[in-house]
């Protein structure tokens, strides 16, 4: 048996962010990751030549928790280059122009789905606060697309750009998430779209993690899957499938919404967290890492919403070779390691480009996450993300699916990180006070 203050569990970048903020408070923590690596949904990995993100990899100035952890770190963002070409199917037909051809037929669609952005979340790190909010929760952004007065061209393309937003299928898709998405980008939907996709972090997101946990004094225990919480009123006891035991006062579990029910924790988290938790996030598709042949053109490229892989941009170019990042609303539709297939895949994107290698990840069939990033379905705000912030006793959950912001990016898992480290702070420090007052002598007269 192992003791100390506080247990996290889970050492992506909010389970890293509340060890190194309790830790530094002087509370005894010790850190749980089942892997063997830490960051999470995050993993810088040699492929390919290079040193290739296989999944969260953006970050922006809109987003104020990342961008304050890389300036507190000396770590500078690091902009792409512009876009010169753009491809895209539309109504079965190819079409070829300038990247700014592109952005230019999505713009009108956007600023028609996008327009209450701000109106339903007029306080976007708040996104409860609007009451009216429940009344458009339940709308798909299918059905939220469909709505508009749009021509065939425009609705597909809009539908193909939402496609890669969520990175999965917009018929349970929650139109609420496009709106919080736009509301935390100043209500713009090209700045939210540069968001996506425009800096990355100098020397990677292992970089970023590296140091936060260097900052920290916290045990870190890696390949420790947690397989059994049991919490009373004195604490917290921990289970790892190794046989493992630790114990402590207050726990802090920072895992991705689709595994919370593959532990066994007595007394049971409520039923609406446990459902949630069933019921997952709607980011199921796939990142696709391909070699080509040849110096291309820095080019951009969408395709059919339902396609295996629907969006592709020239990310590096070197003299000899491009290397491609790819996305697909569907991890079951493409083998990302099957060359071949992508091949074929980018056929019908971009003609003429040569298939060298494929790296990739796949997030949905990996047990320790079992989705990308994390976009919600319909009804998850209003009817789950409160409880899932709640505390169960001595257990509060963090990570990029219950944050209140940038939900689905890093700045979300930072900031609940952030949140989950002080209400556990509270936590400690109460009790340390109940029971030093507890033990002061009674004085009689």
């Amino acid at each position: 048996m192992e003791t100390s203050d506080v247990i996290v569990v889970g050492a992506g970048f909010a389970g890293l962010v509340a060890a190194r903020e309790l830790s530094r408070r002087g509370h005894k923590t010790t850190l749980l990751e089942a892997r063997d690596r830490i960051a999470g949904r995050t993993h810088l990995e040699e492929h390919l030549g290079r040193n290739l993100e296989l999944g969260g990899t953006w970050v922006h100035w809109t987003q104020p928790f990342v961008w304050a952890e890389m300036g507190r770190y000396g770590i500078n963002p690091v902009p792409g280059p512009d876009f010169t070409t753009a491809y895209w199917t539309a109504g079965g037909t190819a079409h070829q122009g300038h990247a700014d051809d592109l952005l230019a037929l999505l713009d009108a669609p956007n600023q028609a789905l996008l327009a209450d952005a701000r109106r339903y979340f007029p306080l976007p790190w708040s996104p409860l606060a609007n009451p009216e909010v429940a009344d458009i929760d339940g709308i798909t952004l299918s059905e939220a697309i469909d709505r508009l007065d749009l021509t065939e061209e425009q609705r597909r393309i809009l539908r193909s750009f939402w496609a890669l937003n969520f990175n999965g299928k917009l018929d349970q898709a929650a139109y609420t998430q496009a709106l919080r998405w736009c509301a935390v980008a100043t209500g713009s939907w090209q700045t939210m779209f540069e968001a996506c996709a425009s800096f990355k972090v100098e020397g990677g997101t292992r970089r970023l993690a590296e140091a936060i946990l260097a900052d920290s004094t916290a045990d870190l225990r890696l390949n420790q899957k947690v397989v059994s919480i049991v919490q009373d009123g004195s604490g917290v006891l921990v289970q790892a499938a190794d046989g493992k035991q630790f114990s402590a006062r207050q726990l802090v579990l920072a895992l991705p919404l689709g595994v919370l029910n593959d532990i066994d924790i007595h007394p049971a988290l409520s039923p609406a967290k446990r459902q949630a938790a069933a019921r997952g996030q709607a980011g199921r598709g796939a990142k696709l890492w391909i070699k080509v042949k040849g110096r291309q053109e820095r080019f951009v490229a969408m395709g059919p919403e339902n396609a295996p892989l629907n969006f592709v941009q020239a990310e590096y170019i070197d003299e000899d070779t491009t290397t491609l990042v790819c996305f697909g609303p569907d991890a079951a539709a493409i083998d990302v390691n099957d060359a071949e297939a992508a091949q074929g895949i980018l056929d019908t994107l971009v003609p003429g480009l040569e298939v060298l290698e494929v790296a990739g990840h796949n997030w949905v069939d990996d047990e320790y996450s079992r989705s990308t990033w994390p976009m919600h379905y319909t009804g998850y705000l209003t009817g789950s993300l409160a409880e899932l912030q709640r505390p169960e006793g001595r257990i509060r959950l963090a990570g990029s699916d219950f944050a209140n912001g940038w939900g689905g990016f890093i700045d979300g898992a930072i900031e609940s990180g952030l949140d989950a480290a002080r209400a556990v702070n509270a936590a400690l420090d109460a009790e340390a006070a109940n029971s030093a007052n507890s033990a002061q002598p009674v004085l009689s007269a």
